[in-house]
């Protein structure tokens, strides 16, 4: 896992700008921290299931002064459609190109065949930043060996309020 903050732009599926840009987030004054969710594909049954459990506890994360961010690996009408079915408070960001998700080294498995189809391959990544200076700094990291293999959303809690 690279263990620094990239700075990026993608277009936003949900909740926040059109255009999301991580640094800009980062030096939200009124943000301590940041969860990124990297998910794995667009079928994907327990990416689905993650969105929708943050998205249920989204105002313990906003009470931390944390901000969530997930990141999709398929193009933005494919994670509006996400939006529509969860209607998420969260941006969820359409990185079609991959190319987010792999600057941030997430997990994959099968080799060649497992870059080609995300939903064998692609597995779940998670970073946790303390923003508390503008300059976001990797405080945990969480990649899935495994398609289930994710915190929970208490964990993700705990992670944000060990930052304040």
């Amino acid at each position: 896992m690279n263990t620094s903050a990239h700075d990026f732009e993608l277009e936003n599926a949900a909740a926040g700008p059109d255009r999301f840009q991580f640094s800009e987030a980062a030096t939200d004054s009124d943000t301590d921290s940041i969860v990124l969710l990297f998910q794995r594909d667009y079928h994907c049954t327990k990416c689905r299931q993650q969105v929708q459990d943050v998205a249920a506890r989204y105002e313990a994360f906003r009470e931390a002064n944390a901000a969530v961010v997930a990141v999709l690996p398929e193009p933005v009408d494919r994670a509006a459609e996400w939006h529509r079915q969860y209607d998420l408070p969260f941006p969820l960001l359409a990185d079609p190109s991959k190319a987010v998700s792999d600057e941030y080294d997430q997990p994959t498995r099968f080799g060649a065949l497992g870059s080609l189809h995300d939903l064998v391959g692609r597995m779940p990544l998670a970073v946790v930043f303390d923003t508390t200076d503008g300059e976001p700094t990797v405080a945990k990291t969480y990649e899935g060996k495994t398609p289930g293999d994710r915190p929970g959303v208490d964990e993700f809690l705990d992670d944000v309020r060990d930052i304040d």
